[in-house]
């Protein structure tokens, strides 16, 4: 199965949350100064100093102990009643949080059990915006190794964490996602993630839940990230949540959750014009449910989501893609898109006899595809052979191309290659392109176009049997 995932370093730098990465919550405008010193003198200072950082000790325990006595005493006054930070308690969580993404730092806060305080504090606290500070503050912490064997071993924090997605704090929600992210993405530890998550059910339901209802791109990226990096990890877990029946899904407010395939189609809706990088992680996510034949099932089926994700796969490439007056170069920039949007394409143009015919196929979608070859061919004359051929994703989109052209090819009829000759879809060049991109692997795809032109336009058919005779 391909794997998504970034280098386990990038990944590390890239799920380091700051207080401003909080979703619909108020947050600083800067990283915070340093906090202020506690002990006089220059001895003082590098006792206090939390290893080779100018931050303090005295001042980091000292907030660990405001925030438990804070929250201890607002669940013995009022345990059901909302609490909010005050503009101080905030700044200076903030600062902790900013702070955390400092190794030393983590490593003093592992000494301290930070992890264990801030658990105590994510299962007493009435206030949203506390409950993401402290996921962010773990969030940070699992960024390195060490700290990350602490948190990941810790059973009431991974079973907390996991009930955590069924939050409905958006701010807090995409903490606890970053932070499940983070510790998946270290390969000493993702198997015990793993294990949890396959045991706790409510992670499938919660899931998608976010992703069939949420319009906060941010989130739904995160997300995304989150369940691509899953199923890349663990087929079994992909092919679970995949077959669920609907009596075996959870119910929430007397609603049946919808089902996996359509809750990835519903966020890659609302992600199109908003996350160019957000729709290709679940156009990614789809086309792994394509290399399990699960998941070729659950699409053929006469009821099932394969034809709205047909159809909006199709009107993505094209309506999104590889445009006529694009330039050739941007092939190349839409390379990674366009590998999970046609392979998607071609396997559901494969399982699709239960719900449309594949003579129904949309003159766009196939000219697209024509359109795709062309650019293919000029983009090729523009750069070295040797260039396209250490480019491995340029590679694998030749073959996927080539792949779903033959199957289009051979299944085309003589009025279909009428209407696309009258809408400027099959024109000499792109005849040529598309030969060009099915020889020699092909041939009989281009002696049955070949053979559909000669009944509709035999001077463009002669012109392709001389340039590629077959």
């Amino acid at each position: 199965m391909d794997n998504s995932a970034d280098g386990e370093a990038q990944q590390e730098e890239k799920e380091r949350s700051t207080p401003s990465a909080g979703l619909q919550s108020p947050h600083m405008d800067r990283n915070p100064s340093p906090p202020p010193e506690q002990a006089d003198g220059e001895e003082g200072e590098d006792l206090d100093a939390i290893g080779d950082t100018v931050y303090s000790k005295h001042w980091l325990f000292s907030t660990l102990t405001r925030l438990i006595q804070m929250v201890t005493e607002h669940s013995e006054e009022n345990s059901e009643a909302q609490m909010q930070l005050s503009d101080d308690e905030e700044e200076d969580l903030c600062r902790v949080w900013d702070m955390a993404m400092d190794k030393d730092v983590a490593g003093f806060l592992q000494e301290f059990k930070a992890a264990d305080i801030l658990l105590g504090v994510i299962a007493k606290s009435r206030c949203p915006r506390l409950t993401e500070i402290c996921v962010g503050i773990l969030g940070n912490i699992a960024c390195f190794p060490d700290t990350c064997a602490t948190l990941s071993q810790n059973e009431d924090l991974g079973a907390v964490l996991l009930l955590l997605l069924g939050d409905a704090d958006p701010p807090t929600l995409l903490e606890t996602t970053r932070l499940l992210l983070t510790c998946l993405s270290q390969k000493d530890f993702c198997s015990l993630w793993l294990q949890r998550i396959r045991q706790q059910t409510s992670v499938c339901f919660n899931l998608c839940f976010i992703m069939s209802s949420s319009t906060n791109t941010d989130l739904l990226e995160k997300v995304g990230e989150l369940v691509d990096k899953l199923f890349d990890l663990d087929e079994e877990l992909m092919k679970c949540w995949l077959t669920a029946q609907p009596s075996e899904r959870e119910e929430r407010d007397g609603e049946i959750n919808p089902d996996l395939s359509l809750s990835l189609l519903e966020a890659a809706k609302q992600l199109r014009s908003e996350s160019p990088n957000g729709l290709e992680v679940y156009l990614h996510i789809l086309q792994l449910l394509t290399t399990v034949e699960e998941g070729i099932q659950v699409f053929a089926a006469p009821d099932g989501p394969g034809k709205p994700v047909w159809e909006f796969v199709s009107d993505v490439v094209c309506e999104d893609l590889c445009q006529p007056n694009d330039l050739p170069v941007v092939l190349h920039e839409q390379k990674s898109v366009l590998i999970q949007a046609l392979s998607v394409l071609q396997a559901l143009y494969r399982c699709q006899d239960q719900w449309r015919s594949k003579n129904d196929t949309s003159l766009s979608l196939i000219g697209s595809v024509f359109r795709v070859c062309l650019h293919q061919s000029e983009f090729k004359r523009e750069v070295s052979d040797k260039d396209e051929a250490n480019d491995d994703q340029l590679q694998t989109l030749a073959e996927i191309t080539s792949e779903f052209l033959a199957d289009l090819c051979i299944n085309i009829q003589k009025r279909t290659v009428a209407d696309l000759i009258k809408k400027d879809y099959l024109t000499q060049k792109t005849c040529q392109a598309a030969a060009a991109c099915l020889l020699p692997n092909y041939k009989t795809s281009v002696q049955h176009l070949q053979a559909a032109l000669s009944e509709t336009d035999p001077r463009l058919a002669d012109v392709m049997r001389t340039q590629f005779p077959v």
